[in-house]
């Protein structure tokens, strides 16, 4: 099976806050799951992946994208001999997902999720995509540690993912499967997580905006090149989540 990247959850003290913060920034909807703690957002952009939203058990900020897989234990195992751990065992939420999470070398906290054979079964597979609208599609993930080629090597031993130079430190990734969204791993010192992007009109507007809304700007924008920019911002809770804006060539 191939691992791609289908979910991503943003976790923090105070859930309603973070869905109204996320709502009103990227125009995404917000629909809150009767009898558990936990809002599942839509973000209308038509591509990329959906996500939820949840208060942390600790309260710690979080974001954590998750990666299919069609077996968590021999996943969670190699994950361990690679020199990374456990953090939360493999729970079943009947009718509804089977998952798990695991620290790698640099401690960032990713999820894994168990794929569905038959689309049409309940679980992960079996949650719609995005649907068609304006709003901000998340359609990059990110891998910053504090060694790029150390990161590198874990994730493609791991799950097989293919990587490609982008420059000093920067490798984009194919995870092998049109499923998904693709992504990018890279390392340094001064920035270290593992966080989405959403993809904007303008870097600029999307980063005041946030401030006004209560979060910070953390960097950018920045130029890739002639033709995009990215950024990164810190919502309420403290969670850097990453923009970027993709103009023509």
């Amino acid at each position: 099976m191939a691992h791609a990247v289908v979910h991503f959850e943003i976790g923090g003290p105070d859930d309603r806050q973070l869905a109204e913060f996320y709502g009103g920034l990227f125009g995404w909807t917000m629909r809150p799951v009767p009898g558990i703690d936990y809002t599942l957002l839509d973000t209308s952009g038509g591509e990329g992946i959906n996500g939820g939203v949840h208060n942390s058990a600790d309260g710690a900020p979080s974001i954590t994208f998750f990666i299919e897989t069609d077996d968590l234990q021999a996943v969670l195992d190699k994950i361990n001999l690679l020199g990374g751990k456990t953090v939360t065992p493999i729970t079943d939420l009947p009718g509804m997902v089977t998952y798990a999470r695991f620290e790698d070398l640099d401690g960032l906290v990713v999820g894994l999720v168990l794929g569905q054979d038959d689309p049409g079964a309940a679980g992960q597979s079996g949650v719609p995509g995005p649907s068609a609208g304006a709003g901000a599609p998340v359609d990059w993930f990110e891998v910053l540690g504090s060694d790029a080629e150390r990161s590198q090597r874990f994730y493609a031993e791991l799950f097989g993912w293919k990587a490609s130079e982008a420059g000093p430190g920067y490798r984009m990734i194919d995870t092998g499967t049109s499923k998904g969204i693709r992504g990018g791993i890279g390392g340094g010192q001064q920035a270290i997580w593992a966080t989405v992007y959403a993809r904007v009109p303008d870097v600029d507007a999307v980063l005041v905006k946030a401030e006004e809304l209560g979060g910070a700007r953390e960097l950018g924008p920045l130029a890739v090149d002639d033709h995009m920019r990215t950024g990164a911002l810190r919502d309420p809770a403290g969670n850097v989540f990453g923009v970027y804006s993709h103009g023509p060539h």
